[in-house]
């Protein structure tokens, strides 16, 4: 089942104002029965200006019901305007109230028993979405044009699920990820060397053929729990992208990190920061 809905007129004036004159982007709705224990869902569809053909880029979002905070939609129509990226097709996944027990790590709960249904959410996004969307548009699966991205606890998500599935997703944006995310709770040295994303790419014999961009603000907290005088939230982070160099992934070219100065843990910052990971992910043929 789908509906469309045009942009909302406020957005369209706006754009036409900034005279992006030849905008036609548009939003479609997808509905989908339940999964499962997973209750049905409609998935807001970005479509992007003069619609979808087989080899258009295909990007998810997690907690898609943000993307309007994110200011998703004029981000996508200014850069696609001015051919700075290849304009893709959005599939906003909204999160639902189980947000904590869906965007956990697959097959592997934190040290609360956090993540329960994560399996059953990837299952979902793999087996319901993603054939959903490619039958509606005739869509190719092609890794090197599908991503997926996520903030906080959805950034962690994202990252398990490109990691876990490079057969259908070739990148992926974390913003601000929950890479905390540990299987221990106790003094620091355990509580870092339990961090479950770190432990993952620890553990992977062959590391997946996967683009990775990490995005941490300045801002992002104010833990420190070793009291190095880096916050949790970059030393999560950095710390990982070292374990992915460990492995063989090239920093700047695999694998990329974008810090905010002043950046905090909210959609601003992260909308912010999309325009440059867009440009990144998606960038257009010179």
């Amino acid at each position: 089942m789908s509906k469309t809905r045009t942009l909302p007129a406020r957005l369209g004036r706006l754009l036409v104002g900034l005279g992006f004159t030849e905008l036609a982007a548009h939003e479609e709705v997808l509905t989908l029965p339940p999964h499962a224990t997973l209750a049905a869902r409609e998935i807001p569809l970005f479509v992007p200006a003069g619609g979808v053909k087989p080899d258009t880029p295909l990007l998810f979002a997690l907690d898609g019901q943000m993307m309007p905070a994110w200011k998703l939609a004029e981000s996508l129509a200014v850069l696609a305007e001015r051919k700075e990226i290849v304009a893709p097709l959005v599939v906003a996944i909204p999160a639902a109230k189980e947000r904590v027990e869906e965007y956990g790590l697959a097959g592997t709960l934190d040290y609360a028993g956090r993540g329960k249904l994560a399996a059953e959410f990837q299952t979902f996004v793999l087996a319901d979405v993603l054939p959903a969307v490619r039958r509606r548009y005739g869509l190719k699966l092609a890794p090197e044009r599908t991503g997926i991205l996520g903030a906080s606890l959805g950034g962690l998500a994202a990252f398990d699920l490109a990691w876990h599935h490079p057969e259908v997703f070739g990148f992926v944006g974390v913003f601000s990820g929950s890479l905390w995310w540990r299987g221990e709770d106790g003094d620091a040295a355990a509580e870092q060397s339990s961090r479950l994303a770190h432990r993952l790419v620890r553990g992977t014999e062959r590391p997946p053929a996967v683009r990775l961009w990490f995005q941490a603000g300045t801002a992002d907290e104010t833990d420190d729990r070793d009291g190095n005088g880096v916050i949790d939230a970059i030393q999560d982070t950095t710390e990982l992208i070292d374990e992915l160099e460990s492995k063989g992934y090239r920093r700047g070219r695999d694998v990329v990190y974008h810090e905010i100065a002043g950046g905090e843990h909210n959609e601003r910052t992260w909308a912010e920061a999309l325009p440059v990971f867009l440009r990144w992910a998606l960038p257009a043929k010179k």
